[in-house]
């Protein structure tokens, strides 16, 4: 099997999470001497709001719950230093929470690059906005208020789904539209047959 970079997009509450873990578990089983790289980086924002330290600390855990778009420079930071710390031309690579934005989608082309990856799957989990509405407010986190909700759609609907198109024109670069409505586990078996693992 070759080395597979994934991408995976769709708005806060499609299953993008529970989706890697399952897609991790085949990968081990299929490939199990190659490493498997998971970078998400609202997780890495979490951990580092958690730490509290700084102002940069202070200022994301105040901003985090809200709904507004981080800043550039601190995802690439963040997504950028998982690389360092573990990406190498070998292992597979699971990417969830960027490119958020076209500018960061062209910054991440530098990263491919030097690590020797020209073909991208995109996976695009295509779920409506209501659809995902009612699965963020039954999940009761505290960051899942009717104001954030709305914040995080509409930054969706016009930073990122953008993306996904710069992905379409992009050479050796395959975007697969999931019905991400369906149960768990037909996404997961739709996933897992677009990639033809």
């Amino acid at each position: 099997m070759q080395p597979h970079s994934i991408i995976f997009f769709g708005p806060q509450g499609s299953g993008k999470g529970t989706q890697i873990e399952k897609l991790k578990e085949v990968l081990r089983e299929r490939d199990d001497s190659r490493e498997i790289v998971d970078i998400q980086t609202g997780r890495r924002f979490r951990a580092l709001a958690a730490k509290g330290e700084g102002y940069t600390e202070t200022h994301v855990a105040d901003t985090l719950d809200s709904g507004v778009l981080q800043p550039l420079f601190l995802s690439v930071v963040l997504w950028g230093d998982a690389m360092r710390e573990r990406m190498n031309p070998e292992c597979h690579v699971l990417v969830d929470g960027f490119p958020r934005i076209v500018a960061e989608a062209h910054i991440l082309e530098s990263a491919l690059k030097f690590y020797e990856r020209e073909h991208l799957s995109i996976i695009n989990l295509d779920t409506p906005e209501d659809v995902v509405q009612k699965r963020m407010e039954g999940r009761a986190r505290h960051d899942d208020t009717p104001a954030s909700i709305e914040a995080r759609l509409k930054w969706y609907r016009e930073e990122t789904l953008p993306v996904i198109e710069y992905y379409r024109t992009r050479p050796q670069t395959t975007v697969h539209d999931i019905d991400g409505t369906a149960s768990i586990d037909v996404v997961h078996e739709s996933i897992v047959k677009a990639l033809e693992l």
